[in-house]
């Protein structure tokens, strides 16, 4: 069998609490996950579930208390500020804002260089490699000489995406990528990421709140809970067949266009919410 990418075992995150004495907050109590290469993991859970927090310390951003993050063989869990950036050529991340995610006063092309240069990419192989990074997220090269600010929401996903391509990682972090975008653009930017993933065989830890995000892009989901992990397994199971409660509820959440089943799901909602209460 394939050995996985990624491997986080007992993970536990914890913050300080606020005030005089104040208990620390624990944000992931035990978490564990593998992802292997080439695969999307998609991570659901509502808000304050801990999803974020599991991408963060995956980035090396947030606090790992307890239990280990393990990329190809080696823990990452502490590592320091120079080794984390030697990392960052192959665990890279797409956030969830395209507007506040891109330096408004420099051009797509200094954006999109600056990880290349900065990685000792001498200055025309780097100019070559921006107008391959904008080919392959679906932009004129021309696009290199603008401000982000004359691109629409889309555009600049697409553009944090090809910045997250630059260094060719193998492991992107997806936090919410495409929950800022309106339906018809969701899905456009998923076929891309599902596009990108065929061409190059980078695999996603692939982080949002929606189930039918997960369900379009995801070969196995996990789903979080209050810091743990309630339900893991094959998207298209997960996603239509859910076991845990939590889940169910997650899944009759999600609006469906049919006035009638939408009203069936909210009935079989309010019937879990009871029997949980």
């Amino acid at each position: 069998m394939t050995a996985p990418l990624l491997t986080v075992d007992d993970l536990v995150v914890e913050y300080p609490g606020k005030g005089f004495r104040a208990q620390p907050f624990r944000a992931l109590k035990g978490v564990s996950l593998d992802i292997l290469p080439g695969e999307t993991m998609g991570l659901v859970g509502e808000s304050g579930s801990g999803k974020t927090t599991l991408g963060r310390a995956v980035l090396g951003l947030a606090p790992v208390s307890g239990g280990t993050v393990t990329y190809d063989g080696r823990d990452i869990s502490h590592l320091g500020r120079a080794a984390r950036r030697a990392l960052s050529s192959e665990i890279q991340v797409v956030f969830q804002d395209p507007y506040s995610s891109l330096n408004p006063s420099m051009t797509i092309e200094q954006i999109l260089a600056e990880p290349l240069t900065a990685s000792g990419v001498a200055g025309s192989e780097a100019r070559s490699r921006v107008r391959d990074l904008l080919d392959q997220v679906g932009l004129p090269s021309d696009a290199r000489s603008r401000l982000p600010r004359e691109f629409s929401g889309g555009q600049r996903q697409r553009i944090a995406i090809a910045r997250a391509l630059a260094l060719r990682p193998r492991l992107i972090v997806c936090d919410e990528p495409v929950s800022a975008l309106d339906l018809s653009t969701q899905a456009r930017v998923l076929d891309l990421f599902i596009d990108i993933q065929n061409r190059t065989g980078v695999a996603y830890l692939f982080v949002t709140h929606d189930l039918a995000v997960v369900r379009h892009i995801s070969h196995r989901v996990a789903v979080m809970y209050k810091g743990e992990i309630v339900e893991t397994g094959p998207a298209d199971r997960v996603t239509s067949q859910p076991e845990h409660p939590y889940t169910q509820r997650l899944f009759m959440a999600a609006p469906v266009p049919d006035p009638d089943r939408q009203e069936e799901r909210r009935s079989a909602r309010r019937a879990l919410l009871a029997a949980s209460a």
